[in-house]
């Protein structure tokens, strides 16, 4: 939402974001004369929805100032709010991902989900996948397109990046980065680590409730001298790991993760990835197996790594030059701004 906000407007074209925060007074930011981010207040948190009767207030009062309404799904506070406002113009739903922890959250807000669908003028994914095999969208196949999501480039220094190369001695560094929750497979990944020489050092930056338990995965196993789990890693250390690292892993096992944006940071620095092939998910979509890395079966340590030796014991720099292309050919930030536009002139 933001860096649609953000690219939309630059372009000069009006952009309001509206959202919500737990603290009790309206913010008003500007980001030019024509963007502005509008953050009401929420009464509090619950399944990772944020329950804001005033964004339905805010809706009700300026729906009438707009052309297009914006939903990013999932978030059936926002869904509610379009559905009490009145509007009567164009609605764009970019769905980024079926609800799939919360059964019986979903259940209750299926209905209303499923007016959001009929209402929206277009719908939106992030990839052809996930739109095609969805089965929320099926009934809407005449309304369905992607746009894939876009980053600026991480920029990274090469002298910082030497220097955490040398801090392990010169092996090869296996990197990943994200949530230490289930759905990211961190197990599967450290038990590549067995089958993989001790050439291969393997970084795991994020927090999240696992920790202890991948701590002590990584102490039964033996591999203390051999994977680092970093923690949080702030914005500005991240760009150097990923220009330290020799390739990206990412070992996620449910469809929780849709897309995997930390794939387009590691192309963007030519740096290849191994991915899972996780049913009706994008993710193995965006690494294109075979040019800017491989893909492997879900929940499978030695497939992993042998992922990780075809790739930097082989041609390792046809990948690296294959996931640079791949990132500027498809997941630019230009690129993303510029489709969404062309939606937006299409439908008004």
């Amino acid at each position: 939402m933001w860096d649609l906000t953000c690219g939309l407007s630059a372009l000069g074209i009006d952009c309001d974001m509206l959202c919500a925060h737990l603290e009790n007074d309206v913010k008003e930011i500007d980001l030019n004369e024509h963007g502005r981010v509008i953050c009401v207040p929420a009464i509090t948190k619950k399944a990772s929805t944020m329950i804001a009767p005033s964004m339905i207030k805010y809706m009700r009062e300026h729906c009438n100032e707009y052309d297009i309404v914006h939903i990013h799904h999932p978030d059936p506070m926002a869904c509610l709010a379009l559905k009490l406002s009145g509007f009567s113009g164009k609605v764009i739903v970019h769905w980024h991902s079926d609800i799939i922890s919360q059964k019986l959250g979903l259940g209750l807000y299926r209905p209303l989900q499923n007016w959001m669908l009929r209402r929206a003028t277009k719908i939106i994914g992030t990839t052809p996948i996930y739109v095609q095999q969805s089965g929320e969208l099926q009934k809407f196949k005449d309304k369905l397109d992607y746009v894939p999501i876009g980053i600026k480039p991480m920029k990274f220094d090469e002298e910082k990046a030497s220097k955490v190369r040398k801090k392990y001695d010169g092996k090869k560094i296996v990197l990943s980065i994200g949530r230490l929750v289930p759905y990211k497979g961190y197990g599967y990944l450290i038990g590549a680590m067995q089958y993989l020489s001790e050439d291969y050092h393997l970084i795991i930056g994020g927090e999240g409730p696992l920790k202890n338990d991948l701590i002590n995965q990584i102490d039964m196993l033996g591999l203390q001298d051999r994977v680092t789990m970093a923690g949080y890693v702030p914005e500005e250390d991240l760009s150097v790991l990923f220009g330290a690292c020799s390739i990206f892993v990412l070992s996620s096992i449910m469809k929780t993760e849709a897309f995997g944006i930390v794939q387009l940071e590691a192309f963007s620095c030519g740096r290849p990835v191994v991915a899972t092939k996780i049913p009706e998910s994008g993710v193995p979509w965006v690494n294109e197996d075979g040019y800017s890395g491989l893909n492997v079966p879900i929940k499978n340590s030695k497939a992993i790594a042998d992922a990780i030796v075809n790739i930097c014991g082989g041609d390792y720099w046809y990948f690296a030059k294959n996931a640079l292309d791949r990132y500027n050919k498809v997941f630019t930030y230009g690129k993303m701004i510029n489709k969404i536009k062309n939606i937006y002139e299409k439908i008004l």
